[in-house]
């Protein structure tokens, strides 16, 4: 282990030299101990120039294309070009300035590295000509994932294969397939090179169609970004990526921890909330901002119109107090649902101190800030429940970390029994499942790698209270108010989910997903917006259905693969029975044939009658040393020879090779020899004596009935699983007229959806204020029929 004392500026270089000349098995440190191990610099130099060379060869593309190209990729690309220049001057310098003392990693000799948390290396740089990728963060990537990339080469580049690199993750694919790139940069370069795969553009070139959306910046201005919606060929990119993973759930392993279920708590929407929905299907129409209050939109905000109606949206939905404060409390808010809940588990639980965990992004607990939904519910459950406020607490009032593992602790001792957090405050690093009942969703987060973490505050081992009080489960509660966002984005969030564990597991069965456009940046398209607002089921309907025919396709297809591992299994299997059948026959016939020549004494024992060619003598200790003289001497070149033989069967000498400690050495080994030939001690002889090396045949010889005793016990299993495996082998899979019919549903919902739902124009909006009827003008109706044919097969969506 390396401690910190081996890192310090003093013991550094003493330290890389240890690994450098001592034959360590393994040395096991922290991802930031890492970091600070020089990198070869001849290597660094190669790997930026060719990064530098990709830039350059996009700047010429973007060059040529003129006014099609916008200032701000081109800005990003000459300053990505000028980062890495910078850089490749740094490496330049250091490799004319180095000393012999300076130990670097490819000095160390490193065979493999095994990376866990390997999610935290996500930041790894990548090129594209295009100035923004949802999904794959700074293209400049971290300087932490780019010496773990110059680590990772440095031993591909001395094995000449894709080896090397184990990464260990929970979390390879958080929110996006995007991610799957940069996870094929570093573990599979060759790969990639071989198709011809040189920077993300390529790779998303095969996988993933573009579509443009916007989102609020860090200034909260409005900008346009560009998104890879739609993944193609996706079996393709699923199989490629189940080339180098070892996938492994909890339930695979036998993890002893919670079940987790699932409660959708439905809320009606509170007369203000009704209002303001009104509100916002208006603005969606019209973009008059007055209606909510702000001033007319700007040019840039019209663009946008649907990302701010989605953020009100959301807000709206929380508590009507997250747009206006001076809006009044309300019996039936999600505040008020919420904490009604969270005292029935309070009071349900109260013997066992049952704790709860309580998640919202929105409306967080900030000191001296004004209204918030924490400290509301808190009201709440002291004031209508009697709860003691030193019994809920807020992860944001932890500044130190330790009073967040003060707080942890009192979590876990019962002495807390509420605790309130956002995703990335409580979501990750809290062990304080042991007591844990209920966990609270007021929103949904946006990646389902947020869902699963929150959810593991409270589904995981250790939770001993849910274990022998609630039936080893959790509850998870997910409040949504009707007529809102809430339960079509938990429902596209699940979606997204099912598919990246169908991609994970292998058991992805459409070609193509649509991942959605909605994010923690960006807005729903207008269709879906109204149609929701307005209680409109059907996008609901369609997200449920998206739902069921994913995970029906992924069932036929676990169901056609096991069919087809059951086929083959029951074909090695069947030749295995045939097999040992005749095993136990030929053995048998030994067996027989052995005891109706062999000689016994007066007491019942077999004698060894035992001959050896050049001994005439019948003495045991005698023919044991000659035995042993052939043991060391004989060379047969791989073939068996004949020595000697006991009871009319030959005895036979074989002489192999084997490599011992890197030395080639000549091994002799003896057999006895019927219908099969047979061994004891592996057909070495006792050296040390000669008495038992003589006996070595016999001993092999009495040893057939126990071989065929394990043969006919293997007989036995395989009589058992055989008919197991012809009964699945010729099962059908009894849900295709199911999942037939589910696509048709889905394929005329989505033609209701496309000809119903589109976004009106000006003229249309205008008519609709006066009260005419909304119709879809004739052209549109064509243009998304061409789009859209009857007989097109439906895409599966996913959020």
């Amino acid at each position: 282990y390396a401690s910190e004392k081996d890192f310090s500026t003093a013991n550094r270089v003493r330290f890389f030299n240890n690994i450098k000349n001592n034959d360590y098995d393994c040395v096991i440190m922290s991802h930031d101990q890492f970091g600070k191990i020089p990198q070869s610099p001849e290597l660094q130099q190669r790997i930026l120039q060719a990064e530098l060379d990709t830039v350059e060869e996009n700047l010429e593309v973007l060059r040529q294309q003129g006014k099609n190209v916008s200032r701000a990729m081109l800005k990003g690309l000459e300053k990505r070009k000028h980062n890495l220049e910078a850089k490749l001057e740094k490496v330049e310098h250091a490799i004319k300035s180095r000393t012999d003392d300076v130990v670097d990693f490819k000095q160390m000799g490193i065979d493999h590295i095994f990376i866990d948390e390997s999610h935290q290396f996500k930041n790894l740089t990548f090129n594209t000509r295009h100035d923004r990728v949802a999904g794959l963060g700074n293209s400049e990537g971290s300087q932490k994932a780019l010496n773990m990339l110059f680590a990772i080469r440095t031993i591909q580049e001395r094995t000449g294969k894709d080896l090397g690199a184990t990464f260990l993750s929970g979390t390879t694919i958080s929110n996006s397939l995007t991610e799957l790139y940069l996870l094929f940069k570093y573990l599979r370069p060759k790969e990639l090179e071989r198709q011809d795969i040189r920077c993300f553009d390529a790779w998303a070139a095969i996988f993933a169609k573009k579509t443009t959306d916007f989102e609020f910046n860090v200034t909260n201005n409005v900008v346009q970004k560009e998104r890879f919606r739609y993944f193609i060929k996706v079996p393709e990119l699923a199989a490629f990526y189940n080339e180098i993973t070892d996938y492994r759930t909890a339930e695979d392993v036998g993890v002893d921890r919670p079940a987790k279920n699932e409660i959708l708590h439905h809320i009606p929407p509170t007369p203000e909330q009704e209002d303001f929905i009104q509100k916002l299907m208006q603005f969606a129409k019209t973009g008059d901002a007055t209606l909510l209050g702000r001033l007319p939109l700007s040019e840039t905000e019209e663009k946008a119109k649907m990302l701010i109606a989605t953020d009100y949206a959301r807000k709206m939905a929380l508590d009507m107090r997250m747009i206006d404060p001076n809006y009044e409390d309300h019996p039936d808010n999600k505040a008020s649902h919420c904490a009604k809940m969270i005292a029935e588990y309070y009071q349900k639980y109260d013997a066992q101190k049952g704790t709860q965990f309580v998640f919202s992004d929105l409306g967080t607990y900030q000191p001296g800030d004004g209204w918030n939904v924490y400290s509301e519910i808190k009201r709440k459950l002291t004031e209508d429940y009697g709860i003691p406020p030193s019994e809920v607490r807020f992860i944001q009032e932890c500044k130190t970390d330790k009073a967040r593992k003060a707080v942890i602790d009192a979590m876990n001792a019962g002495t807390v029994r509420v605790l309130f957090g956002s995703t990335s405050m409580l979501g990750t690093g809290v062990n304080a499942q042991k007591r844990c009942v209920a966990i609270h969703h007021l929103d949904t987060p946006w990646r389902p790698s947020d869902l699963q973490q929150r959810d593991g505050r409270g589904v995981r081992a250790g939770n001993e209270i849910a274990k022998h009080f609630a039936g080893n489960n959790v509850d998870v509660i997910i409040y949504a108010v009707e007529k809102s966002l809430d339960s079509y984005k938990f429902n596209l969030l699940h979606c997204k989910q099912t598919f990246i564990s169908q991609l994970k597991s292998g058991a992805m069965g459409a070609r193509t997903i649509d991942e959605g456009a909605m994010d923690e940046k960006s807005g729903m398209n207008f269709s879906e917006y109204m149609a929701l607002l307005s209680g409109n089921t059907d996008l609901l309907d369609k997200a449920k259905l998206e739902k069921r025919i994913a995970s029906l396709e992924g069932e036929r297809k676990s169901f056609n693969k096991g069919k087809r591992d059951s086929e083959f299994k029951l074909e090695s299997k069947t030749g295995e029975l045939r097999n040992n059948t005749a095993f136990i026959d030929a053995m048998t016939e030994d067996w027989n044939r052995f005891l109706s020549v062999v000689q016994t004494d007066k007491e019942g024992n077999r004698l060894n009658i035992i001959k050896v060619d050049g001994v005439d003598s019948a003495d045991e200790k005698v023919i044991g040393k000659r035995l042993q003289e052939i043991a060391k001497n004989a060379t047969t070149g791989g073939l068996y020879t004949q020595v000697g033989e006991l009871y009319g069967f030959p005895i036979k000498v074989v002489s192999e090779r084997i490599l011992k400690e890197g030395l080639e050495f000549t091994d002799n080994r003896f057999v006895v020899e019927g219908n099969y030939k047979y061994t004891y001690n592996n057909g070495h002889l006792a050296m040390a004596d000669p008495l038992a090396a003589a006996r070595n045949f016999l001993n092999a010889m009495e040893r057939i009935p126990s071989i065929i005793d394990q043969y006919k016990a293997k007989n036995e299993v395989l009589e058992m699983e055989i008919p197991q495996l012809q009964e699945i082998a010729g099962k059908v899979w009894k849900k295709e007229d199911e999942l037939k019919q589910l696509k048709s549903e889905l394929a005329a919902l989505d033609r209701k959806i496309q000809l119903e739902l589109a976004p009106p124009t000006p003229e249309v909006a205008e008519k609709e204020n006066e009260g005419q009827q909304l119709k879809p003008e004739a052209e549109d109706v064509r243009n998304r029929q061409a789009q859209y044919p009857e007989n097109a097969p439906p895409q599966i969506r996913s959020p």
